[in-house]
């Protein structure tokens, strides 16, 4: 009778638990699916980027994308797949102020999980959409991006200075 009980209960308790369920989302799912996401807590996992916009009303903004470069970076495969894809998000400035710089042209920013409430044309914010965060979890801190000499680049550079002083040596002399 008691493991009756025990499951009547679980399967009562359940289906509430599921209702309150963070959906694990991308950029993707958010911009095709904004409207029946909004106001749902999501979790989506990416890249912070562009820079740290911290306003005087306790609020920091930035950007996150969680396109192919996010984990392989054109600067370190070298091939360019796919344009960016992100979407801003608004977190309280604790939250913000020990991450790493955001990424730019030279440097990753800091790879993070983020769970918020999805906002879709919020009112309150002009009709802007975005992810109010309430709790950021770093998974690979930022880090810079080194491009090496590209050797190949300099030998052809280097041969057509030889070859050109080459025929400058050799030509006939005009009297």
């Amino acid at each position: 009778m008691k493991r009756l009980l025990l499951v009547v209960v679980a399967v009562l308790v359940m289906p509430a638990a599921l209702v309150g369920a963070t959906e694990e989302v991308t950029v993707s799912d958010l911009l095709e699916r904004g409207a029946e996401l909004s106001g749902k807590e999501v979790t989506l996992t990416g890249e912070l980027v562009g820079d740290y916009g911290f306003r005087n009303d306790g609020w920091m903004w930035t950007q996150l994308n969680d396109d192919s470069y996010v984990f392989e970076p054109t600067r370190e495969d070298g091939s360019g797949v796919g344009g960016n894809t992100g979407v801003g998000i608004r977190m309280p400035t604790e939250l913000g102020e020990s991450l790493d710089d955001p990424g730019g042209y030279r440097s990753r920013g800091p790879v993070v999980r983020v769970t918020g409430t999805w906002r879709y044309h919020d009112p309150e914010r002009q009709g802007e959409s975005f992810l109010q965060v309430d709790s950021v979890d770093v998974i690979e801190p930022g880090k810079s991006l080194e491009e090496g000499p590209q050797w190949w680049t300099s030998v052809i550079g280097l041969t057509l200075v030889v070859a050109a002083l080459g025929v400058w040596i050799t030509r006939p002399r005009q009297r």
